[in-house]
């Protein structure tokens, strides 16, 4: 089995990577910017790990990225987890913020989505994660540009994975709640906030069920997640904008 991770550092990434408990024949490959991060991604997961080079926000270099990977055998699996979060003053201050985080967290994803998912469609086989968010479901005030980039990708992924159908090719989306960690550090935690961890055994747990043939092609971490989505789409516009953070 190859699996490549886009944003080997990613904490929600290792964590599916060490929840599929892959075979010592698995080939990991871990893909990022900081080849010294990677190493130590690596080290965290007790396995030899491959690391390349990888920048989210080079589209013109995707292709041949693909390509290189792709040469050694196509994957079989693909967990896109790249993605950034600037606050939103921030990216208000600076508008090329904004554009890194967009670039990053979606118009990237999106390059590197579509070559991978092109050689697993010739070869008629292979999955490809995709990390959503609950911020997809609506943005608010305080998060627009982050929530539009997952709003986006999400729209991208259900699409995608509708051309996909019928090719042996599967999406599996993943729509987490607020996520305890590095990229939130600091931040008030949100109600049905999550781990890393959970996320990484319900994506784990997830594949498995697609292996055996009655997996989702969505899930929500936790699932119950999917009744505060569904409350937060029903709230008035009016209602919604003097929320609280």
């Amino acid at each position: 089995m190859r699996v490549v991770l886009l944003g080997g550092t990613s904490e929600i990434g290792l964590a599916i990577l060490s929840a599929l408990r892959l075979g010592a024949d698995a080939e990991v490959i871990l893909a990022g910017r900081d080849p010294q991060r990677l190493e130590g991604a690596g080290k965290s997961l007790n396995r030899p790990v491959t690391v390349v080079r990888y920048d989210a926000v080079d589209t013109d270099a995707h292709q041949a990225f693909v390509d290189e990977i792709c040469a050694g055998g196509v994957p079989d699996l693909i967990i896109a987890a790249t993605g950034i979060l600037i606050p939103q003053e921030r990216a208000e201050q600076d508008v090329r913020l904004a554009a890194t985080m967009i670039e990053t967290n979606f118009t990237g994803h999106v390059t590197a989505l579509l070559a991978f998912g092109e050689a697993m469609r010739r070869r008629g086989s292979g999955t490809i994660v995709v990390l959503s968010s609950i911020a997809a479901v609506r943005p608010r005030k305080f998060n627009s540009v982050y929530g539009a980039t997952k709003a986006a990708l999400d729209a991208f992924a259900r699409g995608y994975a509708d051309s996909l159908h019928g090719t042996g090719v599967r999406v599996l989306l993943v729509r987490p709640g607020f996520v305890k960690g590095r990229m939130t550090e600091g931040m008030q935690a949100a109600p049905l906030a999550t781990t890393p961890e959970k996320v990484g055994a319900a994506v784990a747990g997830a594949l498995r069920g697609q292996g055996r043939g009655d997996g989702k092609s969505v899930i929500w971490v936790p699932s119950s997640l999917v009744g505060l989505a569904t409350v937060m789409k029903l709230i008035p516009r009016p209602v919604w904008r003097t929320l609280k953070n």
